[in-house]
């Protein structure tokens, strides 16, 4: 539920409507599937993917899956950069440029809330979350979707493989959804439940498969919903999508009639930020650790992806101005679709491995699904690639 969702939501349900609510679910099935697949990887084995992935790989692979994840983390982590650098700015008037460098600051915070425990960033995380479901279940009671639209946009179309502009948003929905990064991290936190005989592990599983469908339930609901708060308010024939947060955030309190809906708006969207933060501050250190063999300090990792992720942010509003941050966070998202493949190409393979993961390898039916979600994917990404050098879009 990252600043990257709430751009790419935004632009999907102002330019096309309640067409893309079906990428949406179909995303969080997919994200569903693979993170099922990072459970079972833990269990069975007690090693996270990074770890799998230098273990099975000669070292020109592993260098280039390790520079994949970091290159995501670091899309990931421009994304927050920007989001919460916008809600300071809808909040408090602070200029765009003063407020990335601020919350490059708020990684300090983060690392010291960490040395309390991950109960503390449990507990952070979970606020979090509920303030993000508030503010946006209110908005959504004032804006009252036509509930019958809303679910027509669960039906697939065909349009999208032939507007690359759709295909563009629809992979961007995907790559935020799923978030290449997260594999990492999910297998990495499974794994103090490999203990105990095989029925131990099988029960492990189906409780941390039931934990990830509950929590990608909810995130389903966010997304969806601001997709929908989207298309309720600012799609219109003959009307411009809306492609900039700070736009969306103004038009809010004209559309719903009050002053607290772009107040709540921009609260929600700082408390996503800080929510991504955590997951990529975390992320982050297990694939260096995971990746490379060794206990990095997470400091440096987390200072070293900030630093990468403010540079591009910094050139991009002093050159091109405030106004391309909102391409700048859609391309984020796209960098995150491209580089899925190369994380659940690896978690396919190893846990449809019998010799890795024994009487836990995943069932035929689950890796076949997990095959074809993986090449859908790949081929998603490239005929985009392919329309855009040849002029389609």
């Amino acid at each position: 539920m990252d600043p990257g969702n709430w751009a790419t939501d935004l632009a999907a349900g102002s330019g096309y409507g309640y067409t893309l609510l079906w990428v949406i679910l179909l995303a969080n099935v997919v994200a569903i599937l693979f993170q099922h697949l990072c459970v079972r990887l833990a269990v069975a084995t007690g090693k996270d993917l990074a770890e799998t992935c230098r273990d099975r790989y000669p070292p020109v692979v592993r260098r280039f899956l390790w520079i994949s994840a970091q290159l995501a983390i670091v899309a990931m982590d421009l994304a927050e950069l920007l989001g919460s650098a916008i809600a300071l700015q809808l909040l408090f008037g602070i200029p765009l440029l003063w407020g990335a460098v601020i919350t490059a600051l708020d990684v300090l915070l983060l690392l010291a809330l960490e040395r309390l425990g991950m109960r503390w960033l449990e507990s952070l995380v979970l606020t979090l979350i509920l303030t993000i479901a508030g503010c946006l279940t209110y908005e959504l009671l004032l804006a009252k979707p036509d509930l019958a639209a809303v679910a027509g946009g669960f039906v697939p179309t065909a349009q999208l493989l032939s507007d690359p502009g759709m295909l563009f948003i629809a992979l961007g929905l995907l790559g935020a959804t799923v978030m290449p990064h997260n594999l990492y991290l999910h297998s990495a936190l499974l794994r103090p439940r490999a203990q105990g005989d095989n029925a131990m592990r099988r029960e492990s599983i189906r409780f941390g498969t039931f934990d990830c469908t509950a929590a990608l339930g909810f995130a389903f609901f966010v997304n969806a919903g601001l997709l929908v708060l989207s298309a309720t308010l600012f799609h219109a024939p003959g009307q411009p999508p809306v492609g900039d947060i700070r736009e969306a955030s103004q038009l809010l309190e004209g559309a719903l009639g009050t002053a607290l809906a772009s107040t709540l708006f921009a609260v929600a969207l700082l408390a996503s930020g800080q929510n991504s933060t955590i997951t990529g501050t975390l992320a982050g250190q297990i694939v260096t650790e995971g990746f490379l063999g060794f206990r990095a300090n997470s400091w440096h990792v987390r200072l070293a992806t900030r630093l990468l992720a403010l540079v591009p942010a910094i050139a991009v509003i002093a050159l091109a101005g405030e106004g391309s941050v909102g391409d700048l966070l859609l391309w984020s998202q796209l960098i995150l679709s491209l580089q899925l493949g190369f994380a659940c190409w690896p978690l396919v393979r190893a846990t449809a491995d019998v010799s890795l993961m024994g009487e836990l390898v995943a069932p035929r039916w689950i890796s076949t699904l997990g095959w074809i979600a993986t090449s859908g994917i790949v081929v998603a990404n490239s005929w985009l690639i392919i329309s855009y050098i040849l002029g389609y879009q």
